[in-house]
């Protein structure tokens, strides 16, 4: 029974490891760092409001043995262009604002140079290879291991920084009131603990898991698998807001826009408050996080993209890889053009993925809530309440911020 459990983990892991990353290193820091644990209640709150939605991606995969992108389809042909039409719209800036943190750390971690356009090149690289070799199957094994790894390393960071500090915290919520903090907010909220479209990529990994799998992953242990990816998410977004609370809130230090700055500042605060001894720790542990995200994404965008075309145009001319060069090289372009505004670019695609949110919570409970899925595995009343709730929730910051 416990290898058969072991053995069905595995897209919750892929979603962990594509959902630790900006959200985490960037926005969670950041959140510690100036709010100190003021933002807690957004954290927890937004994983409350977002969990039947991504949960409905797996569900619906291992009850009817298709995607998310099918379902689309079956509702209508002009939700799954929708969707079609924002990924591609979307695709780029994603990759290229977790690349480009990749990058970042990877020139200060192994040094040899510091142009991060190079850095970016190399990375995209390696992932693309690993994808190519392995595909799926060594992809689902790796990020056991980069989970694993990445959990021990941040729990003995936060450890170390909880006994080094000898700060009281205020345990006191805070809601912005200005721009610039409205602003923040939604872009915390926008990639915490993802993007919603990454309920998508949940279930075509899901289904993928079952062509590797011999014997068929029941619902149940689907469940389970998106529950240890999904709440390991929200620990380790606590663990990053602690440690930017514990580190560097109440100092005078303000975030570079330049990528390369941004890697040096955040691996150099956390050595002046820890000691020489961490930075190895911290360095390894923050690109191990934006490690996972980057190959993660570089596989699920493209393999997303093919699936909604060949059943938009009932073709598969563009296949996978075709979608991987596309994606690669537009993520390169964008880079080189925006370079230095790093945080700037982690702002516009973390913004606008709280925006289209409320669509792809609509569109997930629509779909679970049809005649095409079985009405044994419709939600139960408790999940339906949650959620109107999530959907009002989205809706409501979503407003709340196009008016400030």
């Amino acid at each position: 029974m416990k290898k058969n459990i072991f053995i069905s983990l595995g897209p919750g892991l892929l979603f962990a490891g594509a959902a630790i990353g900006v959200s985490h290193l960037v926005q969670s820091t950041r959140a510690g760092a100036e709010y100190g644990l003021g933002l807690v209640w957004a954290l927890i709150l937004v994983h409350f409001f977002k969990y039947p939605f991504f949960k409905f991606g797996p569900k619906y995969a291992s009850v009817t043995g298709e995607t998310l992108l099918d379902g689309y389809k079956k509702l209508g042909k002009g939700y799954l262009a929708l969707y079609f039409i924002v990924n591609l719209a979307t695709m780029f800036t994603i990759q290229a604002a977790v690349t480009i943190v990749t990058a970042s750390l990877a020139a200060q971690l192994f040094g040899i140079t510091n142009d991060l356009v190079y850095w970016s090149t190399i990375i995209l690289f390696i992932s693309f290879m690993i994808l190519s070799l392995g595909k799926y199957q060594f992809l689902d094994k790796l990020m056991k291991y980069i989970i694993l790894f990445l959990t021990i390393s941040t729990i003995l960071a936060v450890s170390i920084a909880i006994g080094k500090n000898e700060m009281t915290l205020p345990f006191e919520q805070i809601l912005p009131k200005n721009a610039v903090g409205i602003s923040f907010l939604i872009a915390f909220l926008g990639w915490m603990p993802a993007p919603l479209d990454i309920s998508i990529w949940h279930s075509l990994w899901s289904i993928e898991k079952q062509k590797n799998t011999a014997e068929k992953v029941s619902v149940k242990k689907s469940i389970f698998d998106f529950n240890i990816g999904y709440f390991g998410t929200m620990f380790l977004g606590l663990c990053f807001i602690i440690l930017g609370a514990t580190v560097m809130f109440s100092t005078n230090e303000k975030f570079a826009t330049n990528g390369g700055q941004f890697a040096i500042q955040l691996i150099n605060l956390y050595t002046e408050n820890l000691g020489n001894f961490a930075k190895p720790l911290i360095a390894v542990a923050a690109f191990t996080t934006m490690f996972s995200t980057t190959i993660t994404t570089l596989d699920a965008s493209p393999r997303a993209m093919e699936k909604a075309y060949q059943l938009l145009f009932e073709t598969k001319k563009l296949n996978y890889w075709f979608w991987s060069i596309i994606l690669i090289s537009g993520t390169l372009t964008i880079l080189i053009l925006l370079l230095n505004s790093m945080l700037m670019l982690v702002k516009v695609a973390t913004i606008f993925s709280f925006l289209t949110a409320p669509i792809y919570a609509i569109l997930n409970y629509k779909l679970i809530t049809s005649k095409f899925t079985p009405k044994e595995h419709h939600p139960k009343p408790i999940i339906k309440y949650l959620s109107f709730a999530g959907i009002l929730f989205l809706i409501g910051f979503s407003i709340w911020y196009l008016t400030i």
